[in-house]
């Protein structure tokens, strides 16, 4: 476990040397967990090191959420104050959220129909059944 997470640790710090030298605007854990998706993906197969650690922090993924409860809790009488804005921000990103995921459901779907409908029609010419 211990060399799985220092790989985890190796691609969050080059990450983190990226950003910084680029000066992006992207948090730099996010440019190191892109870095390692792409290692993963050109080398096709997950070491035994890096899955032993992502499965034992993924066990564990509920602990990570403790920090981030104590700051709601810190700041409880801010949320008090300015509990209308905070509930119209997540109704209304609730409500885009859905849209836009209807919206995409419905063009993939017509999508899939234009295609479904080209296979049939080159099948039929074609004199192939399904």
């Amino acid at each position: 476990m211990l060399a799985g997470l220092t790989w985890l640790l190796v691609f969050q710090c080059l990450g983190e040397v990226i950003v910084r030298l680029v000066g992006l605007p992207v948090p730099g854990p996010v440019v190191g967990m892109l870095l390692l998706f792409v290692a993963l993906r050109t080398r096709e197969k997950v070491p035994a090191a890096i899955d032993g650690a992502a499965t034992g922090l993924l066990q564990h993924l509920s602990l990570l959420f403790v920090p981030a409860g104590v700051g709601v809790m810190l700041h409880f009488g801010r949320l008090a104050d300015e509990w209308p804005a905070i509930v119209a921000a997540l109704v209304l990103s609730t409500v885009l959220a859905i849209g836009v995921t209807a919206l995409t459901m419905r063009a993939l779907i017509r999508r899939s129909d234009g295609r479904d409908a080209d296979a049939g029609a080159d099948d039929a010419a074609s004199g192939v059944e399904r």
